[in-house]
């Protein structure tokens, strides 16, 4: 299998290496160089916390029947693709292959239960004495930083990614 070219993707916007610093991207059962990963500077991080912004004023105003449909359709991806994914999954950790496609259907079976999940973000009214009424309300807080260890590069991304 070819390893891709990586790139990172800001605002829609694919960024290749080009003249940016890089880090080389190793195959730990061979010690192969795969190929190079762009590193962001600050003014990458400036401009994809901006879309991040963006894209969260979208994601917060859709309707939970929305969100379902845009988990479920990460899950369908993730289902067609699993083998390629897998693959490329092998090649970075140096994992075995049904591993890498154990992880895959995990991420599959995450997104459709989130999917499932937004049918439920309706706020709900707890019980109170006369006189008081008190509201639970879901609401997305909006973009965040997670930094998370790289033992699982498919399942960590995706629990994060994945709640509506």
């Amino acid at each position: 299998m070819t390893y891709p070219e990586l790139h990172m993707i800001i605002d829609g916007e694919k960024i290749p290496v080009g003249h940016r610093r890089a880090h080389t991207v190793v195959n730990p059962a061979t010690g192969a160089a795969l190929g190079a990963l762009p590193l962001a500077d600050a003014a990458d991080l400036d401009r994809a916390l901006a879309a991040a912004q963006r894209g969260f004023r979208l994601w917060r105003d859709a309707a939970p029947q929305q969100r379902a449909a845009v988990l479920a359709g990460a899950a369908r991806l993730l289902r067609e693709r699993q083998e390629q994914i897998a693959r490329i999954a092998t090649l970075e950790e140096g994992k075995t292959l049904a591993e890498s496609r154990i992880e895959v259907m995990m991420n599959v079976t995450l997104f459709e239960f989130y999917a499932g999940e937004c049918h439920r973000l309706y706020g709900r009214q707890l019980v109170r004495p006369t006189g008081m009424r008190s509201t639970v309300v879901c609401e997305p807080v909006g973009p965040v930083a997670a930094f998370a260890p790289w033992n699982f590069p498919i399942g960590n991304p995706g629990r994060k990614l994945g709640a509506p």
